[in-house]
């Protein structure tokens, strides 16, 4: 409800009296204009303007104009302590004085701002509805942004924000790890770990791995020896398909091995969590022996992507 206010209002008299209980009260012809000032008010309690009436006197009630039509003025009575407040006032006589007044309620307005009763939960704000008009725009959700919408009440909403990085956790790793499992097995040391932000985040994992495959494979007749596999894998669960780690078209004795250069592995995980995740690679033979770290260190980046 906006107060109006006039510095040019012209005081006025009742044309009847009224009772304890009135809600409404009549000036004289042509006065109800002058008294507000040139002010106009909203219908639907939308706006107030404050008048006393029987100023000074010991018959004094402060009572707000919440509408006009023509002269007679709809009124809450009793405000500022001159009454019940919006029930009930004083009686007043035909003649009694109608002033536009600051009052002491005006003044606690002013002193308190809005009232304390248009928040109803920790994060609320204040938003304009349109000029000169404060309404509680309500907080919004973990994790959303207040963004500009001109569509909405308050020009403002509470929405999702675009894609951004949230964290980046990195680890360079020299595992010294060497296997014949024919099964998938963790590469030791080649792991690292992040607590998501948001439940709705995603994880993209980057991977950069080396190492050789050792074995007597014997004679490929024209076609490709492969010699392990990896995969990436959140705890126990795998993230990305098994990848072939190296292939050799000939044929292997039991001492010569084969370098495989480094393999770059990406994968864009959900894990739907906001606990401590831990990424590893893992890999297997297929009767080679597999080693890890000969041909320089690896790594392993974990990013959250905020969505």
């Amino acid at each position: 409800m906006t107060r109006k206010y006039s510095s040019i209002s012209v005081q006025t008299t009742l044309a009847s009296g009224i009772n304890t209980t009135q809600t409404t009260m009549t000036v004289p012809t042509g006065t109800a204009t002058l008294l507000l000032g040139g002010e106009t008010l909203a219908a639907g309690n939308v706006d107030i303007f404050t008048v006393v009436i029987d100023p000074d006197t010991a018959s004094e009630e402060v009572v707000f104009v919440t509408n006009v039509g023509g002269d007679t003025l709809t009124i809450s009575r009793g405000q500022a302590g001159t009454g019940t407040a919006g029930v009930s006032g004083i009686a007043h006589s035909a003649g009694a004085t109608v002033r536009h007044s600051l009052t002491s309620s005006d003044l606690d307005y002013f002193r308190d701002g809005l009232p304390a009763s248009i928040f109803t939960a920790k994060g609320d704000l204040v938003a304009a509805t349109a000029s000169g008009t404060a309404t509680r725009l309500a907080v919004g959700t973990n994790g959303k942004v207040l963004t500009a919408d001109s569509t909405t009440a308050t020009g403002l909403v509470w929405a999702t924000p675009g894609t951004k990085i949230g964290q980046v956790v990195s680890a360079n790793v020299s595992p010294s790890f060497t296997t014949t499992s024919t099964s998938l097995v963790d590469v030791t040391g080649f792991t690292a770990s992040i607590t998501p932000t948001l439940a709705t985040s995603k994880i993209l994992v980057i991977a950069s791995y080396s190492g050789y495959v050792q074995g007597n494979m014997g004679a490929n007749s024209g076609g490709a020896l492969s010699f392990g596999y990896y995969r990436l894998v959140r705890g126990s669960t795998a993230i990305g398909a098994e990848t072939t780690l190296g292939w050799y078209s000939g044929s292997l004795s039991t001492n010569d091995f084969l370098i495989i250069p480094q393999q770059n592995i990406v994968c864009l995980d959900s894990p739907n969590t906001t606990s401590a995740t831990t990424y590893k690679l893992q890999v297997r033979s297929n009767g080679s022996t597999v080693t890890s770290g000969s041909s320089g260190s690896g790594s392993i980046t974990l990013m959250e992507v905020l969505v």
